[in-house]
């Protein structure tokens, strides 16, 4: 048989027991992502609470953060299909070497970040700013920036285990995580107990804490349970092997570069609604937040389905990673029409659940129907491209995302949201956030319309010449 033969259709049980197995893997990390979230929401709400320039040092502080952290993790993901493989192929002698390999790695890369982070701090000193606030946000790259080593080794230990299909103690160090952050950030912003009331700085202490605690929580609970015992990373000391480096670093630099193209984006795109005021503004900020609260989910979805992708090509079943594969992607996209329904249905109420302007609530609800229909192309990209990073395939996703975020989104914004009086083309009038959310939109389709025909071609790629196994339709 032909290798681009399609194989027999599986059964619906078959169906049922893999969307199945990817839930089980993939609740625990959602349940995670989405208390990491909430330290977030945590930080903004509590630091409102003490001040207006309490909440904007935080805000501008936590702006170079978020893309630095950002960055790393998509760099640290290389860790996940190098393991995957192992486990699948039931090679579990070489994840050891693997993990303490990408331990050094991180550890580099995180003091690096450091340096990076704290010269990036410099931005503030070029914005007109209350001295106070731009204080603030500086103090808060300073102090959060200690936390970048910890980070980076975190998000190796997180891919390591999720890649052991242990993905609930992830699930418990971040709920423990965020109720540590919400108790330091109580005693440091406002002073309870006798502790310093440092308003805003308050919160980057916390922030900084909660890193080592995710980091000193995990180790904990691996070196305890039988599930790692096969394969600790730390039960001998090995000075670092530039070969092996080179070739995480050759993985992950590619996503980490995609990270950084779509963060920045979304960034940019917030310092550009910035001029039209601050309804504008703070209409984009409601419905970016409740978009990437949503985004939780085929995210999450994403993660497992690297692992489970990964697992099968380790045990030399490319049948069987395209099977999981395109089911992993019809899951997230109908989760996706799911979501989208509930935030058109229900943009009204989100955005009155924020906000008590009118004003401001009538145009995030406006928003809030644009984020509702790139729910659709959110999750196909997400989770295509993280079936793709399964096959160790990262340097045409991240071609793929520069493409459709600065080769498309960012010029088409600019071109429809601010309506150069220069440009032959596009509205006589700025149409504001509108003409962003629009270009997004378009960026996020063109991205999945790609990645799934990546996607495809690559798992047809890796098909064997003979035909499919005749257990195929189990």
């Amino acid at each position: 048989m032909h290798p681009l033969t399609p194989f027999p259709r599986p059964s619906r049980s078959k169906i049922r027991g893999e969307v199945s197995a990817l839930w089980q893997l993939a609740w625990p990390i959602l349940i995670g992502q989405l208390a990491t979230v909430g330290m977030s929401v945590a930080d903004v709400a509590m630091a409102g609470n003490a001040s207006a320039q309490d909440l904007a040092g935080v805000s501008l502080g936590a702006s170079i953060w978020s893309m630095v952290i950002i960055t790393l993790m998509g760099v640290m993901m290389s860790v996940s299909p190098i393991v995957s493989h192992h486990v699948g192929a039931e090679a579990f002698h070489l994840v050891p070497h693997v993990v303490r390999q990408a331990l050094w790695k991180a550890l580099g890369l995180g003091l690096l970040a450091v340096a990076v982070m704290n010269l990036a701090s410099l931005v503030f000193d070029l914005l007109e700013l209350d001295p106070l606030v731009r204080d603030l946000a500086k103090d808060f790259v300073h102090i959060t920036s200690l936390a970048l080593p910890a980070f980076a080794c975190y998000r190796v230990l997180y891919g390591y285990s999720a890649s052991l299909n242990q993905t609930k103690p992830l699930m418990m160090i971040a709920l423990a995580a965020l109720g540590l952050n919400v108790l330091l950030n109580w005693l440091l912003i406002y002073g309870h107990w006798g502790f310093p009331k440092l308003g805003g700085l308050g919160c980057a202490w916390s922030t900084m804490l909660c890193v080592w605690f995710n980091l000193g929580g995990l180790l904990w609970w691996m070196r305890r349970s039988p599930a790692y015992r096969s394969t600790w990373p730390l039960a001998q000391f090995e000075a670092p092997h530039w070969p092996e480096i080179r070739s995480l670093l050759k993985l992950g630099l590619p996503i980490g570069v995609t990270y950084f193209a779509e963060s920045s984006a979304f960034s940019l795109i917030a310092l550009l609604v910035a001029k039209f005021g601050t309804t504008q503004v703070a209409a984009h900020q409601i419905a970016l937040n409740f978009a990437s609260l949503m985004f939780m989910l085929p995210l999450s979805l994403g993660i497992a389905l690297l692992t489970r992708v990964g697992q099968s090509l380790g045990a030399g079943d490319a049948y069987e990673a395209r099977f999981r594969s395109w089911v992993g992607v019809a899951t997230a996209l109908i989760l996706a029409c799911a979501s989208a329904a509930f935030m058109a249905l229900s943009s009204q109420q989100i955005a009155g659940a924020y906000t008590s302007d009118a004003a401001v609530a009538a145009l995030a609800a406006h928003l809030l129907i644009f984020a509702a229909i790139f729910q659709l192309s959110d999750a196909t990209q997400v989770a295509t491209s993280c079936a793709i990073r399964g096959y160790k395939v990262t340097r045409a996703p991240m071609v793929i995302h520069l493409t459709a975020f600065w080769g498309f989104a960012l010029p088409l914004g600019c071109a429809l949201g601010l309506a150069p009086p220069w440009l032959p083309w596009g509205p006589r009038q700025a149409m504001g956030a509108s003409g962003f959310w629009i270009a997004l939109i378009v960026g996020l389709t063109i991205a999945a319309v790609a990645l799934s025909a990546l996607l495809r071609r690559v798992a047809r790629e890796r098909l064997p010449q003979a035909g499919p196994r005749a257990s195929t339709p189990a």
